[in-house]
């Protein structure tokens, strides 16, 4: 596990030259090594595969036992890996008493990597067929399925939440209610959208940004490989349409949204998620005081899902006899 979680940082860096032989060959083995890890894990552990669109969503099945059990469905965002998902919430989800099913995404993992299918900022489209599968498959509670979304996953879940209207519960780490490149380039022009008209300009700005800024220049680079696209006119194109603008009125289940005080990459957007919010909601803040400030909460994910987790068996109806019952296996 730990060498699957180095081949993985060891991978992260490589998407500015999409044809780096180096990228399928890290990445693989970041993914070998977990599933040969997972043989040994003294939970059952199933390599999934989902059906969608004439293809397959890859996915781990984590359960507790085979009675009928809450599940967690999780998913990543902008550079995730199916493989990571346990390190950051799987495990703790076992430990409560949920099954857990993590997957990957258009644009995540070995399905941007070897089908080469980019992200979609209609997610529904992707959620409701791991929703369909968890459905039949008995250890599934039909009525106590949350959907976790991390990183841009806290737009992704959001917006599947929208539309799939069979998650019970849905929650945003950390909340983000619009991803569009474009909003960079606003911001450097006091809010004008002229430059979006100026393909040359807008290349040769942007450019100049990521040699000054490593963030700004990992950003495009994993923008690029993730949405396929060929130039940074045609990123903040396909990102255009990542808002939940018109969209979150239409989420009725409860859903969290957190915050990480000092996430440089979503600064605001969890309030503004919140604000748009009509469904039952509830605003959760990580804060430095609790060591929890940084992007979905990285350094404190045991305090993270603890919070969490307390919130779900609140949402979910879940008794402290169900959670207590997974803890004595542990």
């Amino acid at each position: 596990m730990r060498a699957s979680n180095y081949y993985r940082t060891a991978e992260f860096f490589l998407h500015g030259d999409k044809n780096d032989p180096r990228i399928l060959e890290t990445w693989g083995k970041s993914r070998s090594t977990f599933r040969q890890a997972i043989k040994l894990m003294d939970m059952p552990v199933e390599e999934v595969q989902v059906s969608y669109e004439g293809t397959y969503l890859p996915g781990y099945f984590y359960r507790v036992d085979e009675s009928q059990r809450p599940t967690l469905l999780v998913h990543g965002g902008f550079d995730s890996t199916g493989e990571e998902l346990y390190f950051q919430v799987a495990a703790a989800a076992l430990q409560r008493g949920y099954n857990c099913l993590t997957f990957e995404g258009p644009g995540q993992g070995s399905v941007i990597r070897e089908q080469h299918l980019p992200f979609r900022h209609d997610w529904e489209k992707v959620v409701t067929p791991v929703v369909d599968y968890l459905l039949n498959r008995p250890e599934v509670d039909p009525k106590r399925i949350a959907l976790m979304g991390i990183s841009l996953g806290g737009y992704l879940a959001p917006r599947a939440a929208a539309f799939e209207h069979r998650i019970a519960a849905c929650i945003a780490n950390d909340g983000l209610f619009s991803n569009q490149f474009g909003e960079m380039g606003r911001k450097f022009h006091k809010g004008s959208d002229e430059y979006l008209n100026k393909p040359d300009y807008m290349e040769k700005f942007v450019r100049e940004l990521m040699d000054k800024n490593t963030n700004v220049r990992w950003a495009i680079e994993n923008g690029m490989f993730t949405y396929k696209a060929e130039s940074i006119f045609e990123l903040v194109q396909k990102t255009e349409p990542v808002t939940l603008e018109g969209v979150a009125q239409k989420i009725k289940c409860p859903t969290l949204v957190c915050e990480a005080e000092a996430d440089h990459f979503f600064a605001g957007q969890p309030q503004k998620l919140y604000d748009a919010l009509t469904c039952p909601k509830t605003f959760m803040l990580f804060t430095a005081k609790d060591c929890a400030e940084e992007h979905c909460q990285f350094g404190a994910l045991l305090f993270y899902n603890q919070r969490v987790f307390e919130w779900l068996d609140e949402t979910l109806g879940i008794n402290n006899e169900e959670s207590q019952l997974s803890l004595q296996d542990y």
